[in-house]
């Protein structure tokens, strides 16, 4: 009973986040600002660890699953990517490369502070 408990807390929390990013017409995915809205909850104690922590643990131990989607269209659209391979590769090295020294500097700072 306590999966189905985190389950429905977690889809809340993603169904608030998508409200909200179609009404305010935010320029942000609505699963960002719903698990902005769920760390804060946690953070504040709204939402108890122990009630989310077993689907979330199900939900990254099972993500290998959220690929077959991604994959299926890339092979139906290959024609399409194929004509937009240059910006793509150019996107995702350097998000890539922004993400590794973003992450990087954040640690950084953090182990400064201990």
């Amino acid at each position: 009973m306590r999966f189905y408990k985190g389950l429905a807390i977690i889809m809340g929390f993603l169904f608030a986040g998508e409200a909200i990013e179609k009404l305010l017409k935010i320029p942000v995915p609505g699963n960002v600002i719903g698990m902005l809205l769920l760390t804060g909850a946690l953070l504040l104690g709204f939402v108890r660890l122990e009630d989310v922590e077993e689907v979330g643990t199900f939900l990254i131990r099972n993500m290998s699953i959220m690929f077959i989607p991604p994959g299926a269209g890339i092979i139906v659209y290959w024609g399409l990517v194929k004509t937009q391979l240059v910006p793509i590769a150019v996107a995702l090295v350097v998000s890539f490369a922004v993400t590794i020294v973003f992450t990087a500097k954040t640690v950084e700072i953090l182990r400064r502070k201990r």
